[in-house]
């Protein structure tokens, strides 16, 4: 003879336990990715830039098929990944026209025209090169990582990191970003946009010391639906720099123009 026991609540009570005990191992793991992801976008922003105060040079060459290279020069003045000012230094007739960004705000200001105007960060200011990518170089801040995947590149372990925007104010929507897992270089990035239109790639290039420490200095960025447009952006001549709180105000400016 056998018996047979009906327990009504122990099938549900054994896929809680189950449940629970799923969430308790992966919850934690999940936690440490999103740390993980975090500190390499930090650690990476702070390989392509300073923390601190710093002043930098950036010429741009720009090419398109049957066209002469377009050629402009900037100076930057960046404090805390919050601050920064964009000059122009060359081509000459463009000379004296300067941007300011305070936190995700973006002014331009120009020598012949009283009152700023108002710029976004993902207008394009020149080639494949939009303002956001002189103004604000911030992916730690602008930007929610997550690791998706490792991926091996000519001998490297790399992070492959997507970042979505915080909000619609950034320059991209989302990004796509390889980071070296060894010391945290930054290799390569694909930019997208709000319909997920991959709209460019970028490579980072040419590690030298820069400013105290190793870096890229350079960065090449195709346009993604125009074959043969590309950006050259090559960095030079970073020092770091006190900059008080009033160098970014709009009330500066026209003083900082003045002094060159």
């Amino acid at each position: 003879m056998s018996f047979k026991f009906y327990l009504p609540g122990l099938r549900a009570t054994c896929i809680a336990l189950m449940a629970a005990s799923v969430m308790g191992l992966s919850a934690p793991a999940l936690a440490d990715d999103d740390d993980t992801a975090r500190t390499v976008v930090a650690r990476s922003d702070e390989v392509r830039f300073p923390r601190d105060g710093f002043q930098v040079l950036i010429t741009i060459e720009s090419t398109t098929p049957g066209e002469p290279a377009d050629e402009r020069k900037y100076r930057i003045l960046s404090k805390g990944n919050e601050n920064t000012i964009v000059q122009t230094l060359e081509p000459a007739t463009d000379r004296g026209q300067s941007m300011l960004m305070r936190g995700r705000d973006l002014w331009i200001f120009m020598p012949n025209i009283s009152q700023p105007v108002r710029l976004s960060l993902a207008q394009r200011l020149t080639g494949q090169v939009a303002n956001g990518d002189l103004a604000r170089a911030n992916f730690s801040g602008d930007y929610e990582p997550k690791i998706l995947r490792t991926e091996t590149i000519d001998g490297e372990k790399m992070y492959v990191l997507e970042l979505t925007a915080v909000d619609r104010g950034v320059t991209y929507a989302k990004v796509l970003y390889w980071v070296r897992q060894s010391n945290n270089w930054p290799h390569r990035a694909e930019f997208y946009s709000l319909s997920e239109r991959l709209l460019k790639v970028a490579r980072y290039e040419k590690f030298q010391n820069l400013g105290g420490r190793v870096r890229p200095t350079q960065l090449v960025m195709e346009d993604a639906l125009k074959k043969g447009e590309v950006s050259v952006l090559r960095y030079s001549q970073m020092t770091a720099k006190d900059l008080p709180d009033r160098v970014f105000t709009k009330q500066y400016m026209d003083k900082l123009n003045r002094v060159d």
